[in-house]
């Protein structure tokens, strides 16, 4: 009785409620048991989901997964992922609670840098490509585009050796309708903040064109713009980002697992947002 009741505490520790409530609605059904060999009973979704959080959160091997503890083995949580990453279901839970994060004012402007995560070793997969700040040692990045108080819109994962450039109108397109003031939710930011990465004219001239209004460091100017304490809120999201332990070396050979993860946390940083806003 003891050993049942530590179980279901580090289940509800893992995956709270308020969590569970909007993660169960967007999981695929469960599929029905065949009544002449039924087999094993099936691992809840809420068993898998805290095998999935505590790699996350942990950074262990998905094998060295505590089935006693977490309540599910590390393959059953790796192929749970890979059932709902395949069924596009994993991504929907990140953006839903940013829809609801600044109940007073809209989202504001958004805010654009890159983060460099270390290279996966000899696991390589998609999404790779030799860094040119790494001695050409394969490797990813995550690009982040977060509102004016850190909160994730939208994350994506490229190869170390792709421009930043390139995952500017992506982001920007991957950003849902946020809801703030009374009336419809914005679609669309008023002002974009980047690093000098992003310092390209005809990027500017697309994001006229979207109603955005680019405040973008200039290349081979002095420091002293004002955008580095823009870039410290970016700086501050990737750190809560990099808590998760499991996001700081990409070990998954597959990108769409990886960019699960990914988006998992930047589900669980919108989640703290609600909770101190509540």
């Amino acid at each position: 009785m003891a050993l049942a009741g530590r179980v279901s505490s580090v289940r509800g520790d893992l995956v709270p409620d308020d969590l569970w409530k909007r993660v169960a609605p967007l999981l695929p059904p469960t599929p029905e048991r065949r009544h002449r060999h039924p087999g094993r009973l099936r691992v809840p979704d809420r068993a898998a989901l805290a095998g999935i959080l505590f790699v996350l959160r942990t950074g262990v091997a998905w094998r060295d997964v505590p089935a006693e503890t977490v309540g599910c083995s590390g393959v059953t949580a790796w192929r749970r992922l890979r059932d709902w990453t395949e069924a596009g279901r994993v991504a929907a839970p990140a953006r839903r609670p940013a829809d609801r994060i600044a109940p007073c004012r809209s989202a504001g402007p958004g805010r654009l840098f890159r983060g460099r995560i270390a290279c996966p070793g000899p696991q390589r997969g998609d999404h790779v490509g030799p860094s040119p700040v790494d001695r050409a040692r394969p490797g990813s990045k995550h690009h982040l585009i977060v509102d004016r108080h850190g909160t994730p819109l939208a994350v994506t994962l490229i190869g170390g050796n792709r421009h930043d450039v390139t995952q500017l109108l992506p982001l920007l397109d991957a950003v849902p309708p946020i809801r703030g003031r009374r009336g419809r939710p914005r679609r669309k930011l008023r002002r974009l903040y980047a690093d000098r990465g992003y310092d390209f004219d005809k990027h500017r001239r697309l994001l006229w064109k979207r109603g955005i209004k680019p405040l973008i460091a200039r290349r081979g100017v002095a420091h002293g713009s004002g955008l580095g304490k823009v870039r410290c809120v970016v700086e501050r999201s990737f750190a809560w980002l990099h808590q998760s332990k499991r996001l700081r070396i990409r070990y998954e050979r597959r990108a769409d697992l990886h960019q699960g993860l990914l988006e998992l946390a930047c589900s669980l940083i919108c989640l703290r947002r609600l909770r101190t806003q509540s």
